[in-house]
Parts: structure tokens; sequence; C-alpha cells
């Protein structure tokens, strides 16, 4: 076989392990990754390199396996625009937070949003109290929308943070 042929199948099957362990693991966003996560990332790409380029470590073999990933990466987001079972089965759905001022317990336990963090949402949105929130919802690209019953309040959209621990990177 073509040595480059093979690092193209290496590197696609290490992506669609990614893709499938991400999605089993559960992470929306890298916006919610903590140090440990960080960490684990870093870890797995090291050690996933072997795999991907085998003993080929020459600078064409290394291009070869990032052009197949970007290839890879390319073709699931087209696909996902063109696929809604696709779709479905690699990406979330938006979640309610709060509904009518009642909070989803559940919801932010799944998610593994704290009462802090919510209640920074509502802060940067305006909103006091959690009955005065009408909609919260969790999107699929990590941020916190809130919508209150106050026509006079202005609605804004808050981005999670990356972990303290890492500190703040928007800087």
């Amino acid at each position: 076989m073509n040595p480059y042929l093979d690092i193209v199948i290496r590197s696609v099957c290490v992506y669609l392990f990614m893709i499938i362990a991400l999605r089993i693991f559960g992470k929306k966003e890298l916006s919610q990754l903590n140090t440990a996560d960080v960490i684990l990332i870093l870890l797995i790409s090291n050690s996933v390199q072997n795999a991907m380029v085998g003993s080929n470590s020459t600078l064409l073999g290394g291009i070869v396996a990032a052009f197949a990933l970007f290839l890879i990466n390319l073709v699931f987001k087209k696909t996902m625009l063109h696929s809604k079972f696709i779709k479905e089965m690699l990406q979330d759905k938006p979640e309610i937070l709060i509904h009518n001022g009642k909070i989803e317990f559940k919801a932010l336990a799944k998610l593994g949003i704290s009462s802090e963090e919510l209640q920074e949402a509502m802060r940067e949105h305006g909103v006091e109290f959690y009955k005065d929130v009408k909609l919260a919802m969790f999107e699929i690209d990590g941020s916190i929308s809130i919508i209150s019953g106050d026509k006079d309040l202005k609605q804004t959209h808050h981005k999670r943070k990356i972990h303290k621990s890492l500190g703040n990177l928007n800087n």
C-alpha cells in the first residue's frame, strides 16, 4: 500500500474515533474544558500521532496527515449541513435552563452548569432574579441565551468562559 494513503486512512480513523469519543464523553464546546480536560486533549493528541503517521516522521507525512484531518473535517461539516440525521447524531440540541422563572435542575446537572455560572449569565443579561427569566437556553455553541419578561431590558449574549484556572484568554 502507498505509505501516504496509509497515513490518510489512519488519520481518518483517528478523526472518526475522536468524534465518537467526544460525543460519548460529552463536551459541547471547547469553551467548557477545564484544566484536566485540556491536559487530556493534549495527551490524546500526542498519543494518536503515531497511530496516524506510523513510522513516517517526514515533513510530507505530517502534512499528509494534517491535510487528511482538514479534509475529513470539511466533509463532516458539509455533511452536517445537508443531513439532518448526521447533524442530530453529532451535534447536541439546545437545552432549556430556566422556563418562566423555574430552574431546570436536571438540565443544569447534565450540562455541568453551576448556579453561580447561571447567575453570572443572568447578571450579564441584566436580570437579577430567576423569577424574571422568561427563558434561558444553553445554545449549541456553548453560550447561554436569556430572555426576560421585562421589555425594557436589553437582551445580550453570554459566552461561557474557559475555566478560571486557565485564565482569561479573551484579553
